[in-house]
């Protein structure tokens, strides 16, 4: 890694850590008790630049490859400690790369700098009701009429599903079932026929995550995105950097784990000593530790193999999509590890609201099944490998 590229690592991530750690982490339970958080915050992650974080210049963001994002994600998890925050705030970077990849010149302009100025929020609708992570089953329809697109159905487990602006949507245009008749379709929050339940859930207290109902929405026909029937191609492209973001910010929550547990272990004694003066205690912190030294080092092989081939303009590399499946897999099950590990050292004080590991301990499964599932990125990763 160059000299540049440290020192923009090194600076991107102390303002990231102060940002987290004034505006975010103290708040945490107070917007977690109220459902949401601050509309406010959109536009203060704006001013410092990280909404337009890896987006054109043109648009009013700024470029920037897996590896000067990592130090960020990382950060901002690791002080912000809170996935339902991240989850939100940072919406746009799962609904936006289709607009700006596929979308017109025009349209793309309309939607995307509001957006990193903070002033609009964005999201992916792709979940439905039963359909899970089979994408292709998708049932979701949207009928061309002239210059306009009606869409029937429901989406389900929507991030910023109560708030989003502007919602990226996965649609079937074409006839029966299969990846062949999905289309992506930019939807305005605004427009008539579109309604939103609010989902309470396990985790992600703060996160507005809601059912998006669709009853004959119409939508212009230039909020197309790309061709028709290219939807299918669009989500599997969209999934990568997804899943190295879930990657990044599991490895920044596997940090704060035992940022926490070992802070308390310094100070909590036991039968005359502090816990970890006890090799029981000290064990587990290693072990810990030991998982968290091998996904930061993985992620940031796979990191900088990504911008090797977006350089090359293969990105889709099949080996690499590989790569971030695994990648994937294994950074979750080592934030499942360090906040199971945390709890236990905690004691008691791991079990109550309010303590970090507590609050990451819930979240653990959502970034397990979120991007998708285990399973789904194993099955994924062995046909990437040309294993079947």
């Amino acid at each position: 890694m160059d000299a540049e590229l440290q020192a923009d690592r090194a600076a991107l991530a102390d303002t990231v850590r102060r940002f987290a750690k004034i505006e975010i982490a103290p708040n945490v339970e107070a917007w977690d008790d109220a459902g949401e958080f601050p509309r406010a915050l959109y536009t203060r992650a704006a001013e410092l630049g990280l909404l337009g974080l890896g987006y054109p210049e043109a648009l009013g963001g700024t470029p920037a490859s897996y590896s000067l994002k990592l130090p960020a994600w990382i950060a901002l998890a690791r002080h912000g400690k809170s996935g339902g925050v991240l989850a939100s705030l940072f919406s746009h970077n799962i609904g936006l790369p289709p607009v700006v990849l596929h979308a017109s010149d025009a349209v793309r302009h309309e939607v995307v700098p509001a957006v990193l100025r903070g002033e609009k929020i964005a999201a992916l609708a792709i979940t439905e009701p039963g359909g899970g992570s089979d994408v292709a089953a998708l049932r979701t329809t949207a009928k061309r009429d002239s210059d306009h697109y009606v869409l029937n159905g429901e989406k389900t487990f929507i991030t910023s599903g109560m708030r989003a602006d502007w919602i990226t949507v996965a649609v079937r245009t074409g006839e029966g079932r299969g990846a062949g008749g999905i289309s992506m379709l930019l939807v305005p929050g605004d427009a008539p026929g579109l309604s939103r339940t609010r989902l309470a859930k396990m985790g992600w207290l703060c996160s507005d995550t809601a059912t998006l109902h669709f009853d004959n929405v119409r939508v212009p026909a230039r909020y197309l995105l790309g061709d028709e029937g290219s939807g299918f191609r669009i989500i599997m492209s969209n999934f990568n950097g997804e899943r190295i973001g879930i990657a990044a910010a599991s490895l920044g929550f596997a940090q704060a784990c035992l940022d926490e547990a070992l802070a308390w272990s310094r100070e909590r004694k036991t039968f005359g000593a502090a816990l970890i003066e006890h090799q029981a205690v000290r064990h587990k912190l290693v072990d810990m530790q030991m998982r968290i030294a091998s996904t930061e080092a993985w992620l940031e092989a796979v990191s900088a193999e990504g911008d090797a081939h977006e350089a090359a303009g293969r990105f889709n590399a099949p080996e690499w999509v590989a790569q971030v499946c695994m990648l994937k897999n294994h950074a979750t099950q080592t934030m499942q590890f360090c906040a199971d590990q945390a709890v236990q050292i905690l004691g008691g004080m791991g079990f109550m609201r309010g303590t970090v590991s507590e609050r990451i301990y819930r979240e653990v499964k959502v970034m397990m099944i979120g991007g998708g599932a285990e399973e789904i990125m194993k099955e994924l990763a062995a046909r990437q490998l040309g294993w079947l």
